[in-house]
């Protein structure tokens, strides 16, 4: 017998005793924290009723278990489920997974009245992690799934009323205010919005105002250029009360939304930190796609990143996927056993064990310069140039003067016929887009406190603790990102290189 099977039929474990016999239905299991979510379930919780994934079909799989079968179940997450016990995940995958065709943003999930009826009746709770995390969305399509889709999420629990809800934020609801953020309701730092007695804020006035900006783009625009514009008017709505960018103005609206349509109902929001690979499970460094910290990673490892806005006594706050897949959980087993209304848990490091983007740094290029070799996929090279981060006046001083000189030089190299764009000046645009996108990431003047989580997890026990483990006290930063994540990143998250067909043309090269 496994070390899980004997925790699971172990009363001591409240979380697997409560888990035992319900059924969750999950979003946004095609994304990354999705699958980790899922793969823990199966792997931890053999006694779940049943496991019902809403997938959106498409062109190649329009059925959700087709999807499931290609996209998802061949997904690396699962190589340990398989190495362990293939044929009991193949059976667990077969008896208590239940796809639904389903596309969160449309009325009723797309399904037709009984359906969703029926669906919302056979469930305990759901679990919504769909979203759109690109920062630099078109306004319609973040508003569409980040927020609007919630009201089709709570139209399941109004089919329900014992339907749990867990919704998947993000710490960066905080936006532009400063100091200590609590899990607690957040004000917006910029315009004000009207706030109800209840609590949380009235969108619903703001959310019609952004609607209504929207149709006036469109009706001006078509093309490459209305995209354009959408994602404009998306920043300088969330810029004008008090967020980076339109991704985490649309996740504070969607959290508004989702209090007033919930009230006095039960409602779970987990917000994370910046998500990166897993510290230990499923396995460690395990990754899925670049996220936010391996876009700057993957630039400086290419060389295409030397400076970058950020201020080195700042608090990064990155979590492993593991951790937030675990607070998840807690909070699932919390919410089915203790019925009540709404609570807010952060899942993050800073307040606990908190990182320097100065130390995060120095770590990525100390294991850089030693071990540049072990991960073939990511660094082509020995790394020459040093990564600083800058003060970000000074940082647009230093581009925008480089660029002007560049931009002159790539021109007339042009006209005397050189059709390649020059490489410093392709460096200097990936580095100003960059900048751009995370750019207020690497300046933090916020620390993110989950003294809430933490005491969840002390009220469910030892066993359940080892289990489910949320404290970000685990992290040993030097291992870490020296050796699980850029390890990860290495392994799952880029593709092999073609090394015979580098091979060849430096050879091409040497007979010339």
């Amino acid at each position: 017998m496994t070390h899980t099977q004997e925790s699971a039929t172990n009363p001591r474990s409240s979380v697997l005793g409560t888990l035992r016999g319900k059924h969750v239905l999950i979003t946004g299991t095609t994304g990354f924290l999705g699958k980790v979510v899922l793969e823990k379930l199966i792997r931890t919780v053999p006694d779940i009723g049943g496991i019902h994934l809403l997938i959106r079909g498409n062109k190649r799989h329009p059925d959700a278990r087709a999807r499931f079968l290609e996209e998802i179940v061949t997904s690396s997450v699962f190589e340990r489920l398989r190495e362990e016990d293939n044929d009991g995940f193949e059976a667990f995958v077969e008896q208590k997974v239940h796809c639904v065709t389903g596309e969160v943003t449309e009325p009723s999930f797309g399904l037709d009245a009984g359906e969703f009826a029926d669906l919302a009746q056979s469930l305990d709770a759901v679990i919504n992690s769909a979203a759109s995390v690109n920062f630099r969305e078109e306004l319609d399509k973040a508003l569409a799934i980040n927020t609007l889709s919630l009201d089709n999420v709570a139209g399941l629990a109004a089919c329900n009323p014992r339907l749990a809800v867990i919704q998947v934020s993000t710490c960066y609801v905080n936006g532009m205010n400063s100091g200590d953020v609590q899990e607690t309701i957040i004000a917006p730092a910029g315009e004000p919005v009207p706030r109800h007695p209840d609590g949380h804020y009235e969108t619903d006035a703001l959310i019609r105002l952004l609607e209504d900006k929207i149709a006036d783009v469109r009706a001006r625009y078509s093309g490459k250029v209305l995209e354009k514009k959408l994602v404009e008017l998306g920043i300088r709505e969330a810029n004008r009360y008090g967020w980076s960018d339109t991704y985490t103005f649309t996740k504070w609206l969607g959290e508004q939304r989702l209090m007033a349509l919930l009230k006095d109902r039960a409602l779970t929001i987990l917000r994370p930190s910046i998500i990166e690979s897993a510290l230990e499970e499923p396995a460690p460094g395990w990754i899925e796609g670049v996220k936010v910290a391996d876009a700057i990673i993957l630039a400086y490892a290419r060389e295409k990143v030397t400076v970058f806005p950020g201020k080195r006594s700042g608090i990064i706050d990155v979590i492993p996927v593991d951790l937030v897949a675990n607070s998840i959980i807690l909070s699932l087993a919390e919410a089915l056993a203790e019925a009540s209304d709404h609570r807010v848990y952060q899942c993050c490091s800073g307040g606990s064990n908190p990182v320097s983007l100065g130390r995060f740094i120095d770590l990525l290029m100390a294991e850089a310069k030693a071990n540049h070799a072990s991960y073939e996929q990511l660094f082509y090279r020995r790394p020459s140039k040093p990564f600083l981060a800058i003060n970000r006046k000074l940082f647009d001083a230093l581009v925008g003067g480089a660029r002007i000189p560049l931009g002159i030089a790539d021109r007339l190299l042009k006209l005397v016929g050189h059709s390649r764009e020059l490489k410093l000046l392709r460096n200097l645009d990936t580095t100003r887009s960059l900048a751009t996108i995370f750019g207020f990431y690497t300046a933090p003047d916020y620390v993110f406190q989950n003294d809430r989580l933490m005491a969840l997890s002390d009220r469910m026990g030892e066993l359940d603790q080892m289990l489910f483990p949320v404290d970000a006290r685990r992290i040993d930063w030097s291992i870490y990102l020296r050796k699980i994540h850029l390890a990860g990143l290495n392994r799952y998250a880029l593709k092999e290189r073609k090394l015979h067909s580098l091979r060849a043309r430096k050879s091409q090269r040497k007979a010339a």
